[in-house]
């Protein structure tokens, strides 16, 4: 088979890098008010999870319904995560800066404070990595939203590392080795991550075999 025919695995390949392209686009326009971050995100992942299962979509079409369905309560997790970072992020800066302005026992304590707010960065991480695919792929409470991205996060916690290191490498290239590659940016991020999030997903009996959000 020519390598270049359209059902080579090489085109297909290609095809997908192409969509995860305009899907690095969609989702940096839907993101631009800032508080649409988790909508856009979870209508990202809605796609890049289809695509990963190689179903027929229409890319567009389908990003921007997901967008509208998932608006409210991804906008709310969105809020809650960022508000919840933003306060670590205090945290932190606080009291690293109390750490270095002490001694002694008090020093002690603040290095005890700040291992455990590293700890819960941590947490954060992991339910930030897998929230939004979960919203994406199923209906449920913010609550039950929170549970099970952190339960799923750490039962499969090479998942949510490779996740990570993902899109630490795509901003590593972007601001150390060539910064078009921002072309690619989140949708390529979002396409890598949902090969082995489908596979983690369907385990969890959140899609059955051909990948369809359940209701």
């Amino acid at each position: 088979m020519n390598i270049f025919s359209y059902e080579s695995k090489f085109s297909q390949v290609l095809l997908k890098i192409s969509y995860s392209c305009w899907l690095n686009v969609m989702w940096t326009a839907c993101s631009l008010p800032v508080f649409t971050i988790g909508a856009s995100t979870a209508a990202l992942y809605s796609v890049t999870l289809k695509i990963a299962d190689d179903s027929e979509i229409n890319v567009t079409k389908q990003f921007l319904k997901a967008f509208r369905e998932n608006f409210r309560q991804a906008t709310r997790i969105w809020l809650i995560m960022l508000g919840a970072g933003l306060f670590l992020l205090a945290d932190m800066l606080i009291v690293y800066r109390l750490r270095t302005q002490t001694a002694g026992a008090a020093a002690v304590m603040w290095t005890l404070v700040f291992a455990f707010l590293i700890g819960s960065c941590v947490v954060y991480t992991i339910i930030l990595l897998n929230i939004f695919p979960l919203v994406a792929s199923v209906m449920n409470t913010d609550r039950e939203m929170f549970k099970n991205a952190f339960l799923i996060g750490t039962r499969y916690l090479f998942s949510s590392i490779t996740l990570f290191a993902v899109h630490m490498l795509m901003l590593y290239l972007i601001i150390f080795i060539f910064t078009p590659f921002a072309i690619f940016g989140e949708g390529l991020c979002a396409l890598l991550c949902s090969y082995p999030l489908l596979n983690i997903i369907r385990i969890c009996s959140y899609l059955p075999e051909q990948g369809e959000r359940q209701s």
